[in-house]
């Protein structure tokens, strides 16, 4: 099963503040909980948890009602991201959000090399219609 990229944000910082508290690494050195403010990784998990479940339900679903599923939760990522200034999602993260849900769809049964040939894009272009970030 694909692990959401905010569980991995979530124990980068964890390990960060554990290094901290145990003298290894000196606060000023530290910026993870900065860059993964709590407010970024619980509104991301929701958003990613409610695309697994949307993913479920569509299983043997036309095409267009799985793009619905990623326009859905692209555009809660979108509003997540604006709402920590546009920088909520750098290009690591990009990277790692996309790839999820290239995942998730994956494990779920969706051939997304084959969806997205059918929309005469690539695999790695299935977000672009909708994602600002």
């Amino acid at each position: 099963m694909a692990i959401r990229p905010s569980a991995r944000w979530r124990a980068r910082v964890d390990e960060e503040a554990t290094e901290i508290a145990a003298g290894t690494r000196s606060p000023s050195d530290a910026f993870l909980s900065e860059l993964f403010p709590e407010s970024l990784l619980a509104a991301t998990d929701e958003a990613l948890r409610a695309f697994e479940l949307d993913v479920e339900a569509l299983r043997d679903q036309d095409d267009e009602q799985v793009f619905e599923a990623i326009k859905r939760v692209v555009l809660v990522l979108n509003e997540i991201n604006e709402d920590h200034d546009g920088a909520g999602y750098e290009t690591e993260e990009r990277e790692e959000l996309c790839l999820y849900i290239d995942q998730t769809l994956m494990e779920h049964g969706i051939d997304v090399p084959a969806l997205a040939g059918r929309r005469g894009i690539s695999r790695t272009e299935i977000t672009d219609d909708w994602r600002d970030w």
